[in-house]
């Protein structure tokens, strides 16, 4: 993968994939030609965040809430997961490109858990883009899991309550190990979170697309990260202007 060609790259890019739907009624086709075509959009933007040098991409595949979903549509939207990861995990192993899932494992279907399993397995010793895969994801289950853990670790005895830190809980959650979002986009023009991150997302940009899913383009990509490398984070302390004229 080639070097990054911008001035600041975020090193941990997290994707709200919405408007399946709405791109394919748009066009009168059926909804699963929308989700069929936001596949096409992940493949490139996997590229697209490989080239650029980011670290982590993590792309919200399906949440908790999806199951409410008709089923037709569900069945639909892990067949699709199912056939990307069976057609390109052999090419994301080859681009040097570790996967993780996160999200609740234990109500998994046993065919979709083994080949989120294999995927994580194959490529657990890569180097490069870590590929975070949102699957079955809510982040206030997420939350509540993390807090349950640490309770029982109470309860046994382990862990006194007085020492529980925000550092812990950070490591009880799925996402331990991999550092919280720089940037956060969001495609179709909706501007909320809907579940996503929320302990994670503390100090993220957020950038919010007019853009339906299936027309993300890696052309798009590199605007939204140019408009996070224009910004001025300060994590709660100074401007490095006001930093600057203060020294």
């Amino acid at each position: 993968m080639s070097e990054s060609v911008f001035v600041t790259v975020p090193e941990h890019v997290a994707i709200i994939m919405d408007g399946n739907g709405r791109w394919a009624k748009q066009r009168g086709l059926p909804r699963t030609m929308g989700h069929r075509k936001g596949v096409e959009a992940v493949r490139e933007t996997v590229r697209a965040a490989g080239a650029a040098g980011i670290k982590y991409l993590t792309l919200f595949a399906f949440s908790s809430e999806n199951w409410r979903r008709p089923e037709a549509e569900v069945s639909d939207l892990l067949g699709l997961l199912k056939a990307f990861i069976r057609r390109d995990l052999a090419e994301l192993h080859r681009q040097n490109v570790r996967i993780k899932v996160i999200g609740d494992r234990h109500s998994l279907r046993s065919d979709i858990l083994g080949l989120l399993l294999e995927a994580e397995e194959t490529t657990k010793d890569n180097t490069s883009l870590t590929l975070v895969i949102a699957f079955n994801y809510g982040s206030r289950d997420e939350i509540a899991r993390a807090v349950v853990s640490l309770a029982r670790d109470v309860e046994a005895g382990r862990l006194r309550a007085q020492d529980i830190t925000p550092a812990l809980i950070n490591a009880r959650l799925d996402t331990a190990g991999i550092p919280d979002p720089d940037l956060i986009i969001r495609t179709s023009g909706e501007e909320r979170l809907s579940n996503f991150l929320l302990w994670q997302a503390a100090y993220s940009e957020f950038i919010f697309l007019p853009e339906y899913w299936p027309d993300f383009s890696p052309e798009i990509f590199r605007s939204a990260i140019e408009t996070f490398a224009s910004r001025d984070r300060r994590f709660g302390g100074l401007s490095s202007q006001a930093a600057a004229v203060g020294t």
